[in-house]
């Protein structure tokens, strides 16, 4: 008994000191370097009067029953996407079908839907189905091409007292749609190479609608930069020429943008003419 002791004990040692070369090995804390000094942010004009008018209307609440659609015990997964739609077209003439509408063209498309007909031709992408007002039933996000400007128009639906109701809307040049959480996030190309706009909506259980929340401008990889090109000095002054060349019509480009998942993000983007449904 007495000689199996000191076996024991070397064991034990012999364990504690690889224990404790792991640990080491593991590593321990180290130093990150020299700690910036933290600065608070300098607040410029602080007698700067209140503007008389709001900011860019991002946080604008659209809330809009749709008349004349309705589902069977309120399930929006019978909703006819084509028929929302056209209840749009309807319900905004200064849009679709007025003289001047920007999107009459989406008009005539959208008689291409329905059986027999060219699905290419249909303006009316597949809906999503998500719970985005988190009242345990799903909502639908519903997108459509809009002609000729080739912008998309985003919208959420969701049942409210037995009537469908419109909750988001939001038109522009789109690259891709996400839904996480109960939140519709919009990618918008941007003018600069390698970089996109992305805006997020929010569900706000106070107003009854999805409002704006975030706007980030985002790198997406590595592209070589657009440099201004600066007018050549004239050959008879001693200083550069200060006139600015005038862009032609033919070589300028728009600077505006043309715009589902509680459990991981889900995204989807604007189909092609030839797979549109």
């Amino acid at each position: 008994m007495f000689r199996r002791r000191p076996a024991l004990f070397t064991a034990l040692v012999a364990l504690l000191t690889a224990t404790t070369a792991a640990c080491g090995d593991a590593g321990g804390l180290r130093g990150a370097g020299p700690t910036p000094t933290a600065v608070s942010p300098a607040r410029l004009w602080p007698s700067l009067r209140p503007a008389a008018s709001p900011a860019w209307p991002y946080d604008e609440i659209q809330i809009e029953a749709v008349r004349g659609v309705t589902a069977p015990g309120d399930d929006i997964h019978e909703v006819d996407p084509v028929a929302v739609v056209r209840a749009e077209v309807a319900a905004h003439p200064d849009a679709y079908t007025s003289a001047k509408a920007p999107y009459r063209e989406t008009v005539a498309r959208l008689a291409e839907c329905g059986r027999g007909k060219d699905p290419s031709r249909c303006p009316v992408m597949r809906p999503y189905y998500r719970d985005l007002t988190g009242d345990g039933h799903d909502d639908m996000a519903l997108g459509f091409r809009l002609y000729p400007t080739n912008q998309t128009a985003v919208r959420v639906y969701t049942f409210e007292e037995h009537r469908l109701v419109q909750v988001f809307a939001n038109d522009d040049a789109v690259i891709g749609v996400e839904l996480a959480g109960r939140a519709v996030i919009i990618r918008s190309p941007a003018g600069i190479a390698g970089y996109e706009y992305r805006t997020t909506w929010s569900w706000d259980p106070e107003q009854r609608a999805m409002v704006f929340s975030r706007d980030e401008f985002l790198r997406t990889g590595r592209h070589r930069p657009t440099h201004a090109r600066t007018p050549s000095p004239l050959a008879s002054s001693p200083l550069p020429s200060t006139d600015a060349p005038t862009p032609s019509p033919s070589s300028s480009s728009p600077s505006s943008p043309v715009p589902p998942s509680a459990l991981a993000p889900s995204t989807f983007a604007p189909a092609s003419p030839a797979s549109v449904r």
